[in-house]
């Protein structure tokens, strides 16, 4: 197969550096590639393997065995020196997006349990992409244990499995290689720590660079024979290059005082753990190996931290991934604090030169030269400290209620959402088959055994099975008094744990929600089901409805993040369509189920209840809620009514709708005190007005 090559990748200066530091030093621990739809992340993955050197195996060893030092566990050993060695180019092994666990690590082989019943093992994916590389497309797609188990392997150089009978533990030394679209939902922060490097790439705004881009990819293919033969001599230079950097990343020296850089750096930008410094400084021996350097030099260690940072200080899923450049550069730049006067420093130009030499200017930060990876600015998040403008509750809106025929012009104010708590958790009733996640009941393909099937696929039930055959034992027969198994007696698990659910957010952001600050508390309640969600690996979608109509702010995603960007964005003002923000609702989840007709909704409503949008607005609304039973559909009402004197319409809502009704107060446990404490001393600031 012919792979577009590496080389011709234009525009990828950074994940091209970071795929050979990974080559290079395979203990780093993989790549995480971060980046947009259509930014060649797949390509330059699969022209990767282009690169790397044919390798020695031996003959008939399903795990890849090196002649020189084969693996004295091999499920194939032992191995003497008496058997035949053959030569095979590394390999791409693709981990498609659907796999199951037994397909990963490796599992019982049936063929053999049922024929000679034998407890033979079968490898899985893990054994194939030994010794090459393995490429996870859409990583943050897979289920967590299956990405856990990946890295794993990954950090260890071996897979170890214990299950149905079988104790297995073989070498898998690998590059892994993982690229995702954050729009498509983020990795976990304890998951995007183990990946030893990050990338972030986009396609670049530069005319002349995007039409090189259209030119080459046109040209391969035309002819992907012809376009490969043009860029030979350069992939055959960059693979001896690769080659000679993996030979000499064994002698490249890490001082005491370059490792002392590594910790302050580190401990600098507040990274947890340890795995960042182990990382920083395998990749910082990379990248001297890579440029021919046998010691570490500053910039080697700010180009590893550049890569090996920016994930790793990602703290709850609503912080931008980034790294502040200008404090990498200072900490680089601080001295330690007991500097030997005995050891001297190799990248210090020293007090009497402060301009660095010629040769110091070779080992100068990357970025200042314009050399090495371009510099990733920390991406902006939208704070929400919009100026607001007066605010209007439903009804008049103000001065601008005329006799005249000119449109009212309606106040609108943006708050910002603050500081996001645990939120009281929803759960849909009933027991569901959607994916696995961590919010309601369900048959999902992990969790515990509850019973067994003949049907369906999934991992086999051993006890259940013998069980079985135990049962026919009298009228089959017996060979050498061995239990018979037959096809007809497999028996598969029937597991059942949680299911990831859609939760569809309808957010009221008429005026009445703006008064007293109240947008602000309801917008830090979204923020907080929205973490939840997060953590609970649903969809999530919002829905808001204000003015004259709704509309849908963001289509059913698993990217909270993106939520989250909405939400601080969502201004409130005018009157309150309730009618139109349920019909939007119950649209948004009709197209929902045609797409993913397992996955179980649940519809947050987020209102005080009122409808003024409209002729009939709060009968309209009235009529739709209590249709609403008809969908199936669970759903909770949260009541954001304030204030002494209450209409109880949001409790009416959830009544009509059989819906579960929440005051605001009691989305979090602690809320309820904050809130009665935000009134009190709001009623003794009032009454110190009036006293004044």
């Amino acid at each position: 197969m012919t792979h577009y090559p590496f080389t011709a990748v234009v525009g990828a200066d950074d994940l091209s550096l970071a795929l050979i530091l990974t080559t290079v030093s395979p203990a780093i621990g993989g790549v995480l590639v971060r980046g947009e739809k259509g930014t060649a992340k797949s390509t330059i993955v699969r022209g990767l393997v282009d690169l790397l050197p044919p390798h020695d195996v031996l003959e008939g060893c399903r795990f890849a065995c090196d002649p020189v030092r084969p693996d004295p566990t091999c499920p194939d050993g032992p191995h003497d020196a008496t058997t035949t060695t053959t030569s095979r180019p590394a390999r791409l092994v693709e981990l498609p997006v659907g796999a199951t666990e037994d397909r990963v690590i490796g599992s019982l082989d049936l063929g053999k349990a049922l024929g000679s019943g034998e407890a033979a093992f079968q490898p899985g994916l893990l054994a194939e992409a030994h010794r090459g590389i393995l490429y996870v497309d859409e990583v943050n797609l897979l289920h967590d244990h299956l990405v856990d188990l990946l890295l794993d392997a990954a950090a260890m150089g071996r897979n170890t499995v214990e299950r149905d009978g079988v104790s297995v533990s073989h070498a898998a030394r690998l590059v892994l290689v993982g690229t995702m679209n954050p729009e498509e939902g983020e990795l976990r922060p304890q998951l995007l720590d183990r990946f030893g490097l990050t990338v972030e790439v986009a396609a670049s705004r530069d005319p002349l660079l995007r039409a090189e881009v259209v030119r080459r990819r046109l040209a391969s293919d035309a002819d992907p024979v012809a376009f490969a033969a043009g860029y030979a001599a350069a992939q055959r230079d960059l693979a001896d290059r690769v080659t000679a950097a993996r030979i000499a990343v064994e002698k490249v020296e890490l001082s005491d005082r370059s490792l002392a850089t590594i910790a302050r750096v580190c401990a600098g930008f507040e990274v947890d753990g340890m795995r960042a410094d182990i990382v920083t400084a395998r990749a910082a021996m990379a990248h001297a190996a890579w440029h021919g350097r046998l010691s570490v030099t500053r910039e080697d260690i700010r180009a590893a931290a550049i890569f090996a940072l920016p994930h790793r200080r990602r703290r709850n899923p609503f912080d931008a991934p980034g790294l502040d450049e200008d404090l990498l550069d200072r900490l680089l730049g601080d001295e330690p604090d007991d500097p030997s006067p005995d050891d001297p420093d190799p990248d210090d130009p020293g007090p009497e030169d402060p301009q660095g030499s010629d040769e110091d200017d070779h080992n100068r930060p990357i970025g200042q030269e314009g050399s090495g990876p371009e510099a990733q600015p920390e991406p902006s998040r939208a704070t929400g400290d919009t100026p607001q403008t007066p605010e209007s509750s439903d009804g008049d809106p103000g001065n601008s209620a005329t006799d005249s025929d000119a449109p009212a012009v309606v106040p609108v104010g943006v708050a910002a959402a603050g500081t996001p708590f645990r939120a009281r958790a929803f759960t849909l009733t009933g027991v569901g088959t959607g994916e696995s996640g961590r919010r309601s009941r369900a048959l999902t393909a992990t969790g515990h055994t509850i019973g067994s099937t003949t049907t369906g696929r999934g991992r086999l039930h051993l006890p259940a099975t013998i069980t079985e055959a135990a049962r026919h034992r009298g009228t089959r027969g017996t060979a050498y008094g061995r239990l018979v198994l037959l096809p007809g007696d497999l028996r598969t698990a029937v597991t059942q744990g949680q299911e990831s659910n859609l939760v569809l957010l309808a957010v009221d952001a008429s005026g009445s929600m703006g008064a007293r600050r109240r947008m602000e508390e309801v917008k830090t309640a979204v923020l907080s089901l929205l973490l939840d969600a997060y953590q609970r690996r649903d969809r999530v979608g919002l829905v808001t409805f204000r003015g004259q109509g709704a509309e849908v702010a963001l289509h059913p995603t698993s990217s909270v993040d993106a939520a989250a960007r909405s939400l601080t964005t969502l201004a409130h003002g005018g009157r309150t369509p309730l009618a139109e923000g349920l019909l939007m609702a119950t649209k948004v989840l009709a197209r929902e189920k045609l797409r993913d007709p397992k996955r179980r909704p649940l519809l947050v409503v987020v209102t005080d209840g009122r409808a003024t949008a409209g002729p009939d607005a709060l009968e309209r609304s009235r009529t739709i809620a209590c249709a609403w039973g008809r969908t199936g559909h669970q759903s909770v009402v949260i009541d954001c009514e304030t204030g002494r004197f209450r209409l109880g319409l949001a409790a009416d809502l959830a009544a009509r709708m059989g819906a579960t009704h929440v005051p605001l107060a009691e989305v979090a446990a602690g809320a309820i005190v904050e809130s009665v404490t935000s009134a009190r001393d709001e009623w003794r600031a009032g009454r110190g007005g009036r006293a004044a």
